[in-house]
Order: structure tokens, then C-alpha cells, then sequence
């Protein structure tokens, strides 16, 4: 180790201590919450990574169709993140141990190599849609500030921006490696910078409440979980289904629910990702915390990571009901084909409607030429145009603009810039960061800073060449499908795995909780492990049944199979337990 190195390890150590003591004095004066304030830091890093493109689309689309009344959701979604979360955390500052290592030793090696190559695996393919919301942000609205024309699409001022996002982007990370004041500054830079993502969409929010656009009673309502919603079409969408004939009832129906459910276990699964659970403890043990720390760290995720996600997701929710949800262009509207085709729209809603008329035709429709199907679409109902413009997939650009009236387009294209970069930036930061640690536990090497760096360049690459592999449909369609799968696969079996962590004596020993503790944890994690199994399943059902790409079938089933049998060999070769002394 070099000089400098120990004398960062020495400062480190002095800081945990001050911070232990800290921590215990406050507990002592039963004044906890000025030091908690004061020590957070690893909550906000979930907060900044769970707060990206995945989570903004979800709200987005869950606004479109279900207007205030899915709410709910990603509020219960998060509180049960936050559950599991917990988990880890508890067993981690408990033992000392690293999950990577004690999952191998005391659960199943598998379930432990699977976390860890999911992870990498999330965090390189994911990283490259975080570099493209970034660019999109200062393109489409940022750049577009004054009059400007956006930055344009030519590779060479892509390749620019992107090689700027990735020098700033690791600049920040490699702050979190120093001690003192630079990993102080990285703490500081990033509850600014999600800070700011929750100005920007909150003040979108409060400005339409101050319009008297929006109806207070209406959204808390929406906070009222629905479980029915899988079942059947939500808001004000189920009333004009409720209202069609029975064929287009059906049609609709289930049209929509195979949207609505699949929108809303996207969103469930966006709230906490399989890197997030990896992040967690390996930043709680970067930081030296330890037992004294558990209040903190449950604390740490609530207000670091569930009230900024609740906050801007809710938000982004409600800005996007208030514009898009149950409306409809005056063009779309009209009976008359050729005012209807000059909808802005219309190529959106075609093909759904050209379906509406198929089945209304039956046998029919092969023998029935397109001009005729299409003035069949003009004559339907508006309440079925309203329900196909349901369907269409909105983005935060869209909204911005559709708000522009009411905000002024500056300030909409401010707002909205601001926070969809800062979404997608800070989602750069923290996938490279969970690199860096992943690829220390994946060489057995977790104190090396050379590892580290190289695990955090690896992602960022991965990420930058976004320019060449996200741009082309059928590359990003395969990247996706692969890591998704993978991912979203050992999410559940990693909420399983914490499970047992938590009712294993032989890892908590005597720290494992007992009694009505012991019942309402598990009663909350059997919760937040159904509903992992639910998004799990759902989402590899859909990815399998792709009638487009027929072969995902075999590749996620491939998949599936291989791992299972992983798992099950993988019960058979854990390591012996090992000692306090030995770790």
C-alpha cells in the first residue's frame, strides 16, 4: 500500500470512528435525528439510481391510462424496496460480512454469482439508455432554450457529448473513493443533483394545482391501493369501456388490460432493481458502518431514497394525467377521414384501430381493402379513439411540450430538461459506481482501487458506445432481452435470498430478530417477494410470447432452465460456515 493510500485509510478510519461516535452520543441524548441528517448518504444513492429512465416512462405511461387512480402503486412498490432493502442492510451491518461472500458460504454459491453477473450485466447494458435520455434532454429541450435548433444528430457532436457525460460522470464516482472532504463533496453533489430532479417535476405539479387544473381529492384517492386494476381497465378509461358495445368491450378490454398489467409490473419492478441490491451494503460497508448504524441506515432509505422516488414519480404521474389521460385532438375525433388523418396522432392510434374493425369484420377483414377499413375507422366511436390514444407510448419531451401553454415553453422546456438530465445523469453515476464494487467482489480483490476504477470504466464504456449499439433497434432489442431477463429473473430470487438471511441464526446469530419483530418482518417480506415473483414471471411470459422475435422463447426459457439447475446444484457445494475470527 503507498503512502498516500494509507494515509486515506487512516483518515477513513478516524472519520468512521467520529461518525460511530457521533451516532452513539446522539442515541445516548435521544437526539437522533440531527445526526442522521447529518450521516445519510447511501440511501441517496438509491435514490439517484432507482430515479432514472425506467422509473420516468412507468409514471408516464401509468398516467396515460390510469390517470390519479394508479397512484398507489409505485408508492406500495417502493415501501416494499424498502423492505427488503432493509433486510440486507440489517444482516450486513449486523455481521460485517460481505453478502457476496456470505451468500456463497451460508445460502447457495449460485444465487450469489447470479446476483453478481446480473448486476454487471444490468449495469453495463443499462447504463447506454441513461447516456441517450441524457443527450435527448440537451437536444431536445435544453439546447432548444432561445430559439435554438437542439444540437443535432450527427455522430461527431454525440460521440462530443457523450465523452463530456462520461469525464464528468467518472469524476464524480472517483470522489466517492477519497476520503473527507471529496467523498463529503460527492454526498453534496448528488442529493443536489436529485435535489433538483424533485424541484423540476414538483414544481410542475404545484404549478398545475395553482392553475386549477388538477382536483385534490381526486389524486389523494388515488393514493388508495386497487388491486382490481389488474383485472380490469382503470380511471376513466373503465367507464368508456363499461359503455361500448359488447364487441368493442371485449376488444378494448383486452387490449388494454394486456398494456395496463404489463405498464404496471414495469413499474413495480423499476422501483428496485437488481443492482440496487447490490449497491446497498457494499456503500453501508465502503463507509464503515456498522451495528450502531442500523437506525440509520432504515432511516438513510426513507428519506433518502422512498420520498424523493414517491415525490417526483407521483408527480410525473400526475403532470402526465392532466394532459394525455381519457384526451383527444379535435382531429382524431372527427368522422371525417381526411380531417382525421391530420391528427398529429393518427399514425400512432392506425393500427389499433384498423385492428378494431378487423375484428368487427371477422372473416371479412382478409377480403376488405384498407380504404374501406379506414372510413370504418373514422366511424367509430370517439370513445374508442379516446381509448386507442390510451395506448400510445407518451415521453417526457411530449409532456413538456403538451404543458407549454400553461407553463410557457421555457419554463416547460427548462423544467423538463433539467430534470430528465439530471434523472439520466445521476443514473450514469451511480451504474458506474456499482460496477466499481461489483468487480472487486467478482476478483476476490474488495479493497483494490485498481479494480475498482477498471470495473467503473467498464460500465461507463459500455455505456458511451450507446452511440453505436442503442440507436439500432434489433442490437437494442437483444441487449435488452438478455440483461432484462437475466435481471429481473434473480430480482425474486434475490428478495428470497435476504429472506433467508433474515430467519438464518446461523449468519444473524444472536442478532437475528425474534417475536412479533421476527412476524413483521416477515409478513412485509413475503409481501415484497410475491410481488417480485408477479413482475418476474410477468415480465419473462411477455418477452417469451414476443410473436415478433419468436426465438426469445428459447432464449429466456434457456435461460431459465440453466439457472434453475444452478440453484438446485448449488445447495450441494456451499462453503462451511465460517467464524467471527475467520472473517
Amino acid at each position: 500500500m503507498s503512502a498516500a493510500e494509507t494515509d486515506q485509510t487512516t483518515l477513513g478510519n478516524e472519520k468512521v470512528q467520529a461518525d460511530r461516535e457521533l451516532l452513539r452520543q446522539a442515541q445516548a441524548d435521544g437526539k437522533v435525528l440531527g445526526a442522521y441528517i447529518r450521516l445519510s448518504g447511501p440511501g441517496w444513492l438509491q435514490s439517484a439510481i432507482t430515479l432514472g429512465g425506467g422509473s420516468l416512462a412507468g409514471s408516464l405511461f401509468l398516467g396515460v391510462l390510469g390517470g390519479y387512480s394508479m397512484l398507489w402503486l409505485q408508492l406500495v412498490a417502493i415501501v416494499l424496496g424498502v423492505v427488503m432493502l432493509s433486510a440486507i442492510s440489517y444482516v450486513t451491518l449486523s455481521t460485517g460480512r460481505r453478502p457476496f461472500e456470505a451468500i456463497n458460504s451460508e445460502i447457495n454459491p449460485a444465487l450469489g454469482w447470479g446476483w453478481i453477473v446480473a448486476t454487471i450485466m444490468a449495469n453495463m447494458i443499462f447504463c447506454m439508455p441513461q447516456f441517450s435520455l441524457c443527450y435527448d434532454a440537451l437536444d431536445k429541450n435544453l439546447a432548444t432554450l432561445g430559439g435554438g435548433d437542439g444540437l443535432g444528430s450527427g455522430s461527431v457532436t454525440k460521440w462530443g457529448v457523450t465523452l463530456a457525460l462520461f469525464l464528468a460522470a467518472g469524476f464524480v464516482v472517483l470522489l466517492n473513493t477519497r476520503r473527507g472532504k471529496a467523498a463529503k463533496v460527492f454526498d453534496l453533489f448528488l442529493k443536489a443533483l436529485i435535489g433538483m430532479v424533485v424541484i423540476c417535476f414538483v414544481g410542475v405539479a404545484v404549478l398545475l394545482f395553482g392553475s386549477g387544473e388538477l382536483d385534490f381529492g381526486t389524486i389523494l384517492a388515488g393514493f388508495i391501493p386497487d388491486l382490481g386494476q389488474f383485472m380490469h381497465p382503470a380511471g376513466d378509461l373503465q367507464g368508456l369501456v363499461e359503455g361500448l358495445s359488447p364487441e368493442g368491450e371485449a376488444f378494448w378490454t383486452h387490449k388494454l388490460m394486456g398494456t395496463q398489467r404489463s405498464v404496471m409490473i414495469s413499474a413495480i419492478a423499476t422501483a428496485v432493481g437488481i443492482n440496487m441490491t447490490f449497491l446497498l451494503p457494499y456503500s453501508m460497508l465502503a463507509r464503515g458502518w456498522d451495528k450502531p448504524f442500523r437506525g440509520l441506515a432504515r432511516f438513510d432509505l426513507s428519506t433518502g431514497m422512498a420520498i424523493p422516488f414517491v415525490l417526483v414519480t407521483s408527480c410525473v404521474v400526475i403532470a402526465a394525467a392532466a394532459s394525455f389521460h381519457n384526451k383527444i385532438d379535435p382531429q382524431l375525433a372527427s368522422s371525417n377521414l381526411a380531417e382525421m388523418e391530420q391528427s398529429p396522432t393518427f399514425d400512432a392510434v392506425k393500427s389499433s384501430l384498423l385492428a378494431r374493425v378487423d375484428a368487427e369484420l371477422g372473416d371479412a377483414a382478409a377480403t376488405t381493402d384498407e380504404a374501406t377499413k379506414l372510413e370504418m375507422v373514422a366511424k367509430l366511436p370517439e370513445e374508442e379513439k379516446r381509448i386507442a390514444s390510451a395506448l400510445i407510448k407518451r415521453d417526457a419531451f411530449q409532456l413538456s411540450r403538451t404543458l407549454a401553454p400553461l407553463l410557457g415553453d421555457g419554463k416547460a422546456k427548462l423544467v423538463f430538461g433539467l430534470g430528465v438530465f439530471g434523472m439520466g445523469f445521476s443514473t450514469i453515476i451511480i451504474l458506474m459506481l456499482i460496477n466499481g464494487y461489483a468487480f472487486q467482489e467478482l476478483c476476490g480483490r474488495p479493497g483494490s482501487s485498481g479494480v475498482f476504477v477498471t470495473g467503473v470504466l467498464v460500465a461507463g464504456i459500455s455505456g458511451a458506445s450507446w452511440v453505436w449499439l442503442w440507436t439500432d433497434d434489433q442490437t437494442r432489442f437483444w441487449l435488452a432481452i438478455f440483461a432484462s431477463t437475466f435481471a429481473v429473473m434473480l430480482l425474486p430470487i434475490a428478495y428470497i435470498t435476504f429472506f433467508l438471511m433474515m430467519n438464518s441464526r446461523r449468519i444473524l446469530g444472536d442478532d437475528k430478530p425474534t417475536g412479533g419483530r421476527m412476524v413483521a418482518w416477515n409478513v412485509m417480506m413475503i409481501l415484497a417477494v410475491a410481488g417480485a415473483v408477479a413482475a418476474a414471471g410477468t415480465a419473462m411470459y411477455d418477452k417469451a410470447m414476443d410473436k415478433q422475435n419468436p426465438i426469445s422463447f428459447y432464449v429466456v426459457i434457456g435461460i431459465l432452465i440453466v439457472y434453475s439447475a444452478a440453484v438446485v446444484i448449488g445447495f450441494a457445494f456451499r462453503k462451511p460456515s465460517k467464524t467471527a475470527a475467520e472473517q
